[in-house]
């Protein structure tokens, strides 16, 4: 079965239940960046006591959050000011698929599914710059924590907390207590 069909169906099995109307501002006040890998769909939440409503989510590969003004900065930006959010969590995980990945890795790939030479070399300084500074899971939380509270468009004001999550357990542990000064 094709994709769309597959999302449709279900789509119209979903939307014959009733569900809570939920508002646009989080209940806890909050958002949380973690990476997009699959393991952590549906299992992230519960692993946390997130439930819908809760808390703003932004999925990015690693979690990587740079120091200059990216779609997570910008993000950040519209939940803070426009959404009520008064903390920020990020959320790295054991064994990601980032650890793997590199701008060298990435080009290669860009090249064999024919990917024009002349986009890839417009973006190998940015490729460099965010797949070779990934490191691993832990260090990529501390990087990303202090990206966003040294940010000079977020209030320093934030509590940045970091996790690192085992995708087969759930367990987490705690990197960054953003309450700490």
């Amino acid at each position: 079965m094709d994709i769309v069909k597959k999302v449709l169906q279900a789509n119209s099995a979903f939307t014959k239940a009733a569900y809570e109307k939920i508002d646009k501002i989080p209940r806890w006040h909050a958002v949380v960046i973690s990476c997009m890998d699959t393991r952590l769909v549906d299992f992230l939440e519960p692993a946390m006591g997130i439930k819908r409503g809760d808390v703003k989510f932004i999925k990015i590969a690693g979690n990587v959050v740079d120091d200059n003004l990216n779609d997570v900065i910008k993000s950040l930006m519209v939940c803070i000011y426009e959404l009520e959010v008064r903390e920020i969590i990020v959320v790295g995980h054991k064994n990601c698929g980032m650890e793997n990945t590199t701008a060298t890795s990435l080009q290669t790939k860009m090249t064999k599914n024919s990917i024009n030479d002349t986009a890839i070399k417009n973006i190998l300084p940015d490729l460099n710059n965010w797949a070779d500074k990934f490191e691993q899971p832990a260090q990529n939380v501390l990087y990303s924590v202090q990206n966003i509270k040294n940010s000079p468009y977020l209030p320093n004001d934030i509590p940045v907390h970091g996790f690192i999550v085992d995708p087969d357990s759930g367990e987490l542990t705690l990197l960054v207590n953003g309450y700490d000064k």
